[in-house]
């Protein structure tokens, strides 16, 4: 008997999804260039490509759309978002986006100047970018831990503090734009940062008055592994914990589009007040007025609703546990994940996956092609594709990591839909030698990994 996680909410709406069969999947899979992104939704039965903008707003953020100042100025949606953000993160002033990236556009390109490096507990792909556009370089400093998926480190995301003192050791300190930290680290694995961690940052970056900016896109779920798994926090409540590690910072960037239950919507805060200024001049020419910064006034509601929401205890509890069912399955038959399992998604390590593949055959991607072949389950790669090439070599970068991520949305699926994706996984794993590897064929310029295109080799 299956023993999966009790949805905390009951379904209101239903969204039929088709099942292609065999034929269409594999038709399907080609056109798309062996690429899941270039995937037609309506060929997907299960979507686990993103975690981002698919959640299932509740009747209480709906509710909320109705109510959209859409005035082009000072619309009361924008002070309700201000609120939530002060009352939940503590920040005192906001700049609304159209999602994350904008924010990090906004906030890096003010503070990173031609030739300085942010080092960053693991990149991630739209941030890394956003520092390399201004002339910057984003650099790892993330524990060891954190690159051995069988590691099982339960802070796995934690700032390895000596690797930040070789930087300014090696570059100067003029040279470090300003610290930045993910919450949930994605591309390990949905790995969270402890409070310890924060703390010690915190004291370490004053010391030679640094500045620290959190994405804060998994705040919430980053709190509830320091709920679950840090002495002294087992008890308190998540937006007293959420009040603390942002308390640590000088600002961050968020996508509300994962934990504030949202399909679209970001911001920046911070409580420093020439970030602010500056920022908030930039977003006028980049997104839009001040006060609504590329969101309708109904969807600062329905991110604002969804903030708070988004940090209630049970519902979090539900959310973990659904994507540790997913994991259990698989970790039960020895499918090789990255352990410990994380927030928001389950990854394979795909190179233990597909051991008779090369590197330069690109096994993740070739793994999700796979699993959306088999069963119309689409799943994304975070590896080498990923990861890109050396800015100044242009060589092919080949990190530690070579993962397929099955990211879960939101109060979407049920656990039934998590049993139908297991046993497709499971039985590509009993298969898997049968497998052939791809070869890309064609590369865009930035973030390949949503363009590019494949082509199926031989075995």
């Amino acid at each position: 008997m299956m023993n999966g996680p009790v949805e905390p909410f009951k379904i209101k709406m239903v969204e039929h999804v088709g099942m292609p069969d065999e034929k269409r999947r594999k038709e399907a899979i080609k056109e798309a260039g062996y690429n899941t992104f270039l995937l037609k939704s309506e060929d997907v039965f299960i979507d686990l490509l993103t975690d981002s903008g698919t959640s299932a707003m509740s009747d209480y953020q709906w509710s909320g759309m109705l109510l959209g100042d859409e005035a082009y100025a000072g619309a009361r949606n924008f002070y309700n978002l201000e609120k939530a953000i002060q009352d939940i993160l503590g920040y005192k002033y906001i700049v609304p986006t159209h999602q994350g990236r904008g924010a990090e556009h906004l906030m890096y390109s003010h503070l990173v100047k031609p030739g300085q490096i942010v080092p960053r507990n693991m990149y991630f792909t739209t941030s890394k970018l956003h520092v390399e556009l201004p002339g910057g370089k984003m650099v790892d400093m993330i524990i060891d831990e954190a690159h051995d998926p069988e590691n099982e480190h339960p802070f796995k995301g934690n700032v390895d503090l000596k690797k930040l003192q070789k930087y300014i050791d090696d570059y100067g300190l003029d040279k470090i734009a300003f610290v930045s930290v993910e919450q949930d680290v994605n591309m390990a694995g949905g790995q969270p940062v402890s409070m310890e961690n924060l703390r010690k940052l915190r004291e370490f970056c004053n010391d030679y008055k640094l500045k620290i900016i959190y994405d804060a896109t998994r705040s919430s779920e980053n709190a509830y592994f320091i709920r679950e798994r840090e002495k002294g926090y087992e008890n308190t409540p998540i937006i007293e914990i959420l009040r603390e590690m942002m308390g640590y910072s000088d600002g961050c960037i968020y996508s509300a589009k994962k934990d504030c239950l949202v399909n679209i919507g970001g911001f920046l805060a911070t409580n420093d007040k020439d970030i602010f200024e500056a920022t908030r001049n930039m977003v006028v020419v980049y997104e839009g007025l001040h006060t609504y910064g590329g969101m309708a006034g109904r969807d600062m509601e329905a991110v604002a609703r969804g903030l708070r929401e988004g940090t209630k205890y049970e519902y979090l509890k539900y959310r973990i546990h659904q994507v540790r069912y997913l994991g259990d399955m698989l970790r039960e038959v020895n499918v090789p994940i990255v352990k410990p399992i994380g927030g928001h998604a389950v990854f394979l390590d795909a190179v233990k996956f597909l051991p008779h593949l090369e590197r330069e055959q690109w096994p993740a991607q070739t793994l999700a092609a796979a699993i959306y072949e088999d069963s119309a389950v689409r799943s994304m790669e975070r590896g080498a594709i990923s990861k890109g090439r050396d800015k100044e070599t242009g060589e092919n970068l080949f990190p530690a990591l070579e993962l397929v991520r099955l990211t879960i949305p939101r109060r979407v699926y049920t656990n039934s839909h998590m049993e139908y994706t297991a046993e497709s996984i499971i039985r590509l794993y009993e298969k898997r030698n049968t497998i052939p590897g791809l070869k890309m064929i064609y590369e865009p310029e930035y973030l390949r990994f949503f363009q590019a295109r494949f082509e199926k080799l031989s075995l």
